[in-house]
């Protein structure tokens, strides 16, 4: 009998990471009916990480109120995993680019604090450990409207509060933290981080990541002046040096934020969700190991869930198989990072329409198809 562990990412715009694993599963088991199957759904830190985590877990997704980067309202979700106290929160969940239409898109004035309320109800909802996914966002304010959702005063020289964005930072004075939300005191932050960009300068976050939120030249040049003055004044009052950091400069600033107001520690994403789903003891319990996203090519092996999978699995002596709805370039570098074979899952010739509502059967019939293989 034939154990199979099914741990896929999210096909994007068609399956979760835990459609996909099941899609897998009933494959496995139509080619070999008294398989044994295992389903983890896995994430890489991005987007679906707070879902592909409550679903390893045993955990739920909770829905509540907040505002998106413009402020506007919008129902947003965070994750409470199994354990019952440590909640996952996404940046792009209520502050990010997809909230926004392309011609919105202004990361002057946009702002991180749904991203604080989210925080905010997780601690509500008991989480003594809040793990926050980096990615996505649509802002490029330091993670300042975070802290302004949790309490935090931001200041100008005479003792007003600043308005939320980026570029109101550069009228910065003063930062009270005397309404700090007070349980963060007793939670531990995680930040799921896989860049290692800094919070200003040339590799900072508005030189880097401000043009495709948006931002032009001149916007650049002024959201960096602006968060170097956050910088200053935050490690001034704080005594921690932010603007240098590696990975203070993810989610437009935020992990800068999270680094120095609520003292978090930096993690990759795919590191962190290997850790948290028990991936490394359903690797060992598997003889087969299935993995897959919606695209894989050769930047798979930087930090992707199919590496992070394979690596695991190779610990182990694994064989490990990864489909994918499209195969780009580069993919025999993939084999060296532990990867056995790759399949893609289009039948043919078709539009990106049909290929995205066939996917969950795509799937399942190119799965079914390897494990026939498999058993010849």
């Amino acid at each position: 009998m034939t154990r199979y562990l099914c741990a896929p990412d999210s096909f994007k715009e068609s399956l979760t990471a835990k459609e996909a694993a099941e899609a897998m599963a009933r494959g496995i088991t139509q080619a070999d009916p008294a398989a044994q199957v295992r389903c983890l759904p896995m994430a890489d830190g991005g987007e679906g990480t707070a879902q592909a985590l409550a679903d390893a877990t045993g955990g739920a997704m909770h829905a509540v109120d907040a505002h998106d980067p413009l402020g506007r309202p919008v129902r947003a979700s965070y994750a409470m995993l199994g354990d019952g106290s440590t909640a996952v929160v996404e940046t792009a969940e209520a502050s990010g680019l997809a909230l926004l239409a392309p011609e919105e898109r202004d990361p002057l004035v946009a702002a991180s604090y749904g991203t604080g309320e989210l925080i905010r109800a997780a601690l509500d909802a008991g989480a003594r450990t809040i793990i926050v996914g980096l990615g996505g966002s649509a802002t490029n304010d330091a993670g300042a409207g975070l802290l302004q959702a949790l309490g935090v005063r931001l200041l100008d020289a005479s003792g007003r509060e600043l308005p939320r964005g980026g570029a109101a930072l550069a009228k910065l004075a003063l930062i009270d933290m005397g309404g700090l939300d007070p349980r963060l005191g007793e939670t531990t932050v995680i930040a799921a981080c896989d860049v290692t960009n800094p919070l200003v300068g040339p590799n900072g976050a508005s030189a880097v990541f401000g043009p495709q939120k948006g931002a032009s030249a001149a916007d650049v040049a002024l959201l960096d002046k602006a968060l170097t003055r956050f910088a200053i004044v935050a490690e001034r009052q704080l005594g921690v040096r932010v603007s240098n950091w590696p990975g203070g400069g993810a989610a437009g600033g935020i992990g800068a934020a999270l680094l120095s107001f609520l003292h978090a520690s930096f993690k990759p994403g795919i590191d962190l969700v290997i850790e948290r789903s028990g991936l490394d003891e359903a690797a060992q319990w598997a003889d087969v190991v299935f993995t897959g996203e919606g695209s894989i090519d050769f930047q798979t092996k930087f930090g992707k869930t199919p590496a992070g999978v394979a690596a695991t699995a190779k610990r182990h002596g694994k064989p490990v198989i990864a489909v994918a709805g499209h195969i780009g370039e580069g993919i025999g570098e993939l084999h060296d990072c532990g990867i056995d074979a790759i399949f893609g899952i289009a039948p043919g010739a078709a539009s990106l329409e049909e290929l995205l509502a066939d996917a969950a059967s795509n799937v399942t019939r190119t799965t079914e198809q390897i494990v026939r293989i498999l058993q010849l």
